[in-house]
């Protein structure tokens, strides 16, 4: 047990300070910056174009071929794979650790995570190739493997084992973590002594509610994922618009309903960015460095810029070309970060609900919160239903990165077994230690990056080079204006 106990020690404190304190967290702002540069700033000069040409045309009907998706089934996997407990668990996370402080930090990583995501896309579509059932695969891997020599070719398996090993982590363990837990709440405001029923295990005592839900998760995943791409685009489609826009409103109806502490929420934001303790004391604990520290970290979580995942997702899309698609990055994580993690958070602080800070929370932050406005019961049970599916997605979304990454090490045939592990590895989750699960999804994040952004940098020229061409060319210039 000690050995074990030392392990995970390793994964969850040396490793994951290494991976992100050292690593990660430096790549984001550097390769943010330079990519920027490179660029000229496009996604800021272009965001119109890029709003318009994205979620402008995204619901226009349109079919797709053998072995790909539509673009809206491409950002909504993709989006599937961002939008979820990073947005709502993660985000109370980073204020209660970070401080209101953390919100500022957040933002930051967003602007610059969004040339970033850019970048990984368009990369995507340049170097993707059909595999042997027909269908488009892309992602990191392929612009190792097709963009740079062979030289670099192991790179490509460093990234597909840490993304393997992540997808179980941020993709799986975390997410199913967040739905038991957010149900457990909800049966706890109708019937408390049920939502705390459990039983002793040789594994430890395990919470019935919490093992039920990882049950019926791990069959519904299983069903979706024997469909592939296409099932999984179609349950993406369905589900991520109608939620977000639904949370959308509820946050809405809460900051509106507190609308006279608005001023306050960005003066503590904006001041706990720089001085954390002059907004929360002494008392707090509290430092600029977590400000900063949990600011990103929340924001690399949630948006997945840097991570090259959602790369994967995007491959399989129906396109006119890498720059067209690669615009999709710059719309999700805008999305995800800018407005959905910023309505969690002003929701929450506007709210004036307790925080506990130092001590990572779950779903209860966000519950509170509309419980200012809504009954306990209702914010309770909206909570649930809405991290339940974004989760659920969230899971679906990384499956599919999960099973791409196995492909590309084991085969094709490989990538079954692991999607049938992959659905057991949910009853794990939904009655793990909530610290731990998070702890290890934010190691394996950090780790998947780093191959990641080695090839982001030796590729970045090919991305300039792209958009450059794009936005000169007479066929583009017209609808700039």
């Amino acid at each position: 047990m000690k050995i074990l106990n030392s392990i995970v020690d390793f994964f969850t404190g040396t490793l994951n300070t290494v991976a992100w304190l050292y690593i990660l967290l430096p790549c984001v702002l550097i390769g943010g910056i330079v990519f920027t540069v490179m660029n000229r700033g496009m996604q800021f000069t272009k965001f119109g174009f890029a709003m318009k040409n994205t979620i402008g045309k995204m619901f226009k009907k349109t079919e797709a071929g053998k072995g790909a998706v539509t673009p809206l089934q491409a950002v909504t996997t993709a989006l599937a794979a961002t939008v979820g407990t990073g947005n709502i668990v993660g985000t109370s996370q980073a204020i209660a650790l970070g401080g209101y402080g953390a919100v500022f930090w957040l933002w930051i990583a967003a602007l610059l995570g969004m040339i970033i995501k850019y970048s990984e896309v368009t990369l995507s579509i340049k170097f993707r190739e059909r595999d042997e059932a027909g269908d488009w695969v892309g992602g990191p891997m392929y612009y190792i493997k097709n963009g740079l020599s062979k030289n670099w070719r192991w790179l490509a398996y460093v990234f597909c084992t840490f993304a393997t090993i992540a997808s179980f982590g941020i993709g799986n363990l975390s997410q199913a973590n967040s739905i038991s837990g957010s149900i457990k709440n909800a049966v706890g405001q109708f019937n408390e002594s049920l939502s705390e029923t459990s039983f002793n295990t040789p594994f430890g005592e395990i919470n019935l509610i919490a093992l039920i839900i990882g049950v019926i998760m791990a069959i519904l995943i299983a069903l979706v994922l024997l469909g592939g791409i296409k099932r999984i685009g179609k349950v993406t489609e369905s589900l991520i618009p109608a939620m977000s826009i639904i949370y959308i409103v509820l946050t809405l109806i809460v900051i509106f309903g507190n609308i006279t502490h608005i001023g306050d929420a960005f003066s503590k934001i904006f001041v706990a960015a720089f001085s954390p303790r002059a907004v929360l004391g002494a008392t707090s604990g509290i430092l600029l460095k977590d400000a900063l520290v949990w600011g990103l970290r929340r924001s690399a979580f949630s948006n997945e810029a840097g991570l090259g995942s959602a790369a994967i997702a995007h491959a399989a899309a129906e396109t006119k070309g890498p720059v067209w698609q690669g615009l999709y990055g710059i719309f999700e994580v805008f999305m995800d970060t800018i407005v959905i993690c910023t309505l969690t958070a002003l929701t929450i602080i506007i709210s004036e609900v307790p925080i506990e800070f130092g001590k990572k929370p779950g779903s209860e932050l966000i519950t509170n919160a509309f419980g200012t406005i809504f009954s306990g019961k209702i914010s309770a049970l909206f909570v649930a239903i809405a991290l339940m599916l974004f989760a659920f997605s969230t899971i679906l979304g990384w499956a599919l990165y999960g099973s791409r990454c196995v492909q590309f090490l084991f085969g094709i045939k490989a990538a079954k077994y692991y999607k049938v592990i992959f659905a057991v590895v949910a009853v794990i989750g939904s009655v793990a230690s909530i610290d731990i699960v998070w702890d290890i999804a934010d190691t394996f994040n950090g780790l998947m990056a780093i191959p990641n952004f080695i090839a982001l940098f030796l590729l970045s020229g090919v991305v300039a080079k792209e958009t450059k061409e794009f936005f000169n060319s007479k066929k583009q210039s017209p609808l700039q204006k």
